[in-house]
This record gives C-alpha cells, structure tokens and sequence, in this order.
C-alpha cells in the first residue's frame, strides 16, 4: 500500500529537510500498501502555477531546489526508533485488516494465517534492508538511485508502473469508504429493489456506485482544500484504527470465549489444499508491501547508520504480525460466533452493535481511509502525470485523473471476494513489481557491486555513465520486459483473457513475485555481462 502514512508522520517532526516528502511523488506501505515516489521528482513552487523537473545537477547549485540532492550528514538524523514507529502508522490501515481476514476466509487457521504473514514479511524485510543500504550510504532518495538502473529517462518507468498501482488503492479504499456510507443509509433506502439491481456491464448496483462517488467527491474535496489539514487528521488515524481494533479483538474474546476457542479452530485446508493456497496468499503479503520495498530509500537516506537502518526495519514484521494477529483472531471468532467467516470488517460492523456504536465505528475507519489514501494513493499519481506532462496536467487535475482511474480498475470486483483480492489483484501487483525490484538490486549488488559514480547520476549530458540509450537503460527494460512475460500469462489466465495455460505457467503465477524478481535479475546480469564497457 503506501509510505505516506510514515511520510505525514514524519512530516511532523521539527526537522524541515523533509519538505519534499509532501511535494514529490511519494507513497507506504498499505501501503499498502503503500509507497513512496518513484517519478523523476516534481517541483511545486511556492507563489506560482509554472511547474518544472529538478535540475540537472542540484548538488553543483543551478539555482533550483536541492531536495534529491545527497542529503548532508548533518541531516542524518532519523534512529531506529523513529524508522520503526513509521511502520506503526503503515501497518495499522483497513487494508491489512482485509489482508489478515482474507487467509482465513480462503480456508487457514489463525495459526496457519499468522506464520504465512510472518514469513512473507522477513522475506519483505530482506528486501528492504537491501534496497536501503545505498540510501543509507550516499544519502540518496530512489529516483536517483533507480537512474543508475534504468537510466536518467528511464526511471521514470517505475514511476508510471507505482502511479498505475496507486491508482488501483485509492479505488479499493474508496469502495470501502463508499461501503461505509452505505452501511449508514436507511434501510428503507437500501431495501429498495431498482436502487439494489447490478448495472449491465457493471456488477454493482446504482446505490453502491452512488455511495462510492459520494466518498471519492468527499475525498477531493479535502485535496482541493490543501494537504495541511490531511496532516492535522492523520495524527489521529492510526490511534483511532488502534482502538477500534482493540475493542473489536475484545469483543472477539469475550463473544467467541476466549483466544484458545479461536486458536484451536481447526483449518478448512489441510495437504495438499493448503500449499496450493499457501504459496499465492505468500506471495500476496510479499506484494502488499513490494511498492515500500523499492520506494523505503526515500527514508532510508534520512538514518544516521546502517545499523538504524536495518533495526527499525525490523518494525514491519513485529507490527505487521500483532495487527495480522488481532485481524485473523478477530476473522476466525466469526466461525465460532455467526457460523461462517465475515472477512470484511465493515460488514462484520453492521452486525454488531448499535446505531451509536455504527456511525462513531464507521467515522473512525472513514477518518483512517480519508487521511491514508489521500497521502499514499493520490500524491504519486498525480505528481507523474504533471512530471510528465506539466503543460497540460496540474496537481487538481492529476489528483482527477487518479480517481476516474482508481473507479475504473471496479474496485468491487477487486473485493468481491478473498479470491479476487489476493488472486487478481496482489498477485498482479507482483507480476509488476517484482521484475523492478530484480532489476534494482542485481544492478546494484551483482553489476555494480555497490558501487555508484552519485556526481554522474544527477547529469543529464549525453555522455554521461548512466544516459545510456537515449537515457534509457536497454538492458534494463528488456530484463524488466522478461520478467513480466514470465508470469503475464498466468495472470491472464486468472482474469479470463487465457482460457488454458500450461501447468508451469499457473505456478508461475502463484509465485509471481519470486518468478518475476529472479528472472528480471538474472536476465538483467547476463546482459550487462555480455555489454561491453558497463559503466561502474
């Protein structure tokens, strides 16, 4: 999901070398998540409507902002603790909630659920460390480093790719906002039968579309409004989400009689049932995060060392498995309480409590949901499409488009079902972030070996190591082209468009995030070995 529920927390520090957070593309998390810019950075002038692209060199003073220039090591300030509590804000969002209650639903105990997550997530953590170890080092954001890569044009690829899957978040989490809305009509408004019938075509019914543009209106307003208040509200998302959450684990507790009633349900899947949904729900916990994993350099060039670093990654997997936790005791103690499995917590809270209980419920997740997607799910979107295209879009106009496209990708068909959640459309967040994170750190850790020329990275010239072709990296995108195709066909085998695939390509899929990250990189090291003169 996204960054930018670390990003505004961070944005609350005293420290202002962090202004840019809020006005590049940026993302977490939740996440999903989640995640952070991946764009050619953009710049908003203060006082003015022109927009223009960093300069080439900021570190040799052309007169524009230094915001992606090395950050200085007295600006190196960011400790363990504080990389740790950023995993706080990104990790208690309504998404993870329907990540944890989504395994359950497809069959795992709670025992089974939690281990899938804890070890999808030291798999998560393996890539983060690695993917911020040369922020750390050189103190450089991922649109630069990604140039090294991909090339000074070419990074704007990831930017695009990360942009299309904001897009997709902020659909899913104004359908749930739109659902809530929904939940809080009168029942003689959500009995009536012409508003209840699905559109042609559509699969939703008019009140449920109506309910959604109600709170995507809702939610551009408030970004029409300015991002300042969207910070004042954030500060309080994550302790509400927090205890709601609680109360709904206690409620658990007490309903289902206790976490060992809940504990020792026994799983709907067992043999070989249960790895053929373990490796897909794996590889789906992997992707919730994959945007955060490549996009973490845009914070980890703030941490005063490695060893910051790489303890305050550790925040994800602890925080991530006490919140999957409290979603997949909550999830299986529906088994126990109402005789079958409620995934979805807006459902689950229409049928407790009462009316008062509902609207002070319903505000705090609308609160959480207003406050993640606008930061995490909008920003990135909206400020590649003015960084590519600054004469015809604005910010206003960008943040738009994200909208009509997030309602485009039919976010209720994305959530019909733990099925199409985590078959459709995680996994098919793999299929396109997997090959970006191969190629980055095959680039950086094989290729390389580490090493970075950080002056030429900011040079535009064509002569310059990392211009390449016409500022693209070929190798890279042909190793990019290799890993999607690899796993391309099983997805759309998935969505209906193949109406048969080859076994192979169907366990492909399943893992498509290993698939597609390894061969990515191993496609791209045989390149650069046979590329004479690779530049360091």
């Amino acid at each position: 999901m996204a960054m930018s529920r670390a990003l505004i927390a961070t944005r609350h520090r005293p420290d202002n070398h962090l202004h840019h957070l809020l006005v590049t593309p940026s993302s977490s998390p939740r996440l999903p998540p989640a995640g952070l810019a991946l764009a050619t950075p953009l710049l908003l002038p203060r006082g003015g409507t022109t927009r223009r692209i960093m300069p080439v060199c900021p570190r040799h003073g052309s007169g524009g902002s230094d915001d992606l220039a090395p950050t200085p090591k007295s600006e190196r300030t960011m400790t363990a603790f504080d990389l740790a509590s950023l995993w706080v804000g990104l990790v208690v969002a309504v998404p993870v909630y329907y990540l944890a209650g989504s395994l359950v639903d497809l069959g795992m105990s709670a025992v089974q659920g939690v281990a899938t997550v804890a070890f999808a997530n030291l798999v998560v953590l393996a890539t983060l460390v690695l993917t911020a170890a040369p922020a750390v080092t050189h103190g450089l954001p991922f649109p630069v480093l990604a140039r090294a890569a991909f090339g000074v044009r070419g990074a704007h690829v990831p930017a695009v790719v990360r942009a299309l899957i904001g897009c997709g978040w902020f659909g899913i989490e104004s359908w749930i906002g739109g659902r809530a809305i929904f939940l809080l009509l009168p029942a003689r408004l959500k009995t009536y039968t012409p508003l209840l019938a699905p559109v042609p075509g559509l699969g939703a019914s008019v009140l449920e579309i109506a309910c959604l543009l109600a709170f995507t209106t809702a939610q551009l307003a408030v970004i029409m409004r300015g991002m300042d208040g969207i910070r004042e509200l954030e500060k309080y998302s994550a302790p509400v989400l927090v205890a709601l959450t609680s109360l709904l684990l206690y409620w658990a507790y007490v309903s289902a009689g206790g976490f060992g009633t809940i504990l020792s349900l026994p799983p709907r899947l067992a043999g070989d049932e249960f790895w053929k949904i373990f490796f897909p729900a794996l590889t789906a916990n992997i992707s919730f995060w994959s945007t955060v994993a490549i996009s973490i350099p845009d914070f980890a060039r703030y941490a005063r060392s490695q060893t910051d670093q790489v303890l305050g990654q550790v925040g994800l997997p602890v925080f991530m498995g006490l919140f999957t936790f409290a979603g997949v005791a909550i999830t299986s103690s529906t088994e126990a309480i109402f005789g079958r499995v409620v995934s979805d917590p807006i459902e689950l809270l229409g049928l407790i409590g009462g009316p008062a209980t509902k609207v002070l419920a319903i505000f705090g997740i609308s609160l959480a949901i207003i406050t993640t997607n606008i930061a995490a799910n909008v920003v990135a979107p909206a400020n590649t499409l003015v960084a590519l295209a600054p004469r015809t879009f604005t910010f206003a106009t960008g943040a738009l488009v994200t909208a009509m496209l997030g309602i485009a990708f039919q976010p209720w068909r994305l959530l019909s079902s733990s099925e199409s959640f985590v078959f459709t459309w995680l996994l098919g967040n793999a299929v396109l972030m997997g090959p970006i994170g191969g190629v980055v750190l095959a680039d950086h850790y094989v290729v390389r070996r580490t090493a970075l020329d950080v002056d030429a990275l900011y040079s535009e010239e064509a002569g310059s190591p990392y211009y390449f072709q016409g500022g693209f990296n070929a190798a890279a995108m042909v190793a990019m082209a290799a890993g999607f195709a690899a796993v391309v066909p099983g997805f759309l085998h998935k969505v209906g468009l193949l109406p048969s695939v080859s076994k192979a390509l169907v366990v492909a899929y399943d893992n498509a995030w290993f698939v597609s990250f390894f061969v990515a990189g191993a496609v791209y090291c045989l390149l650069c070995r046979r590329r004479e003169g690779a530049p360091i």
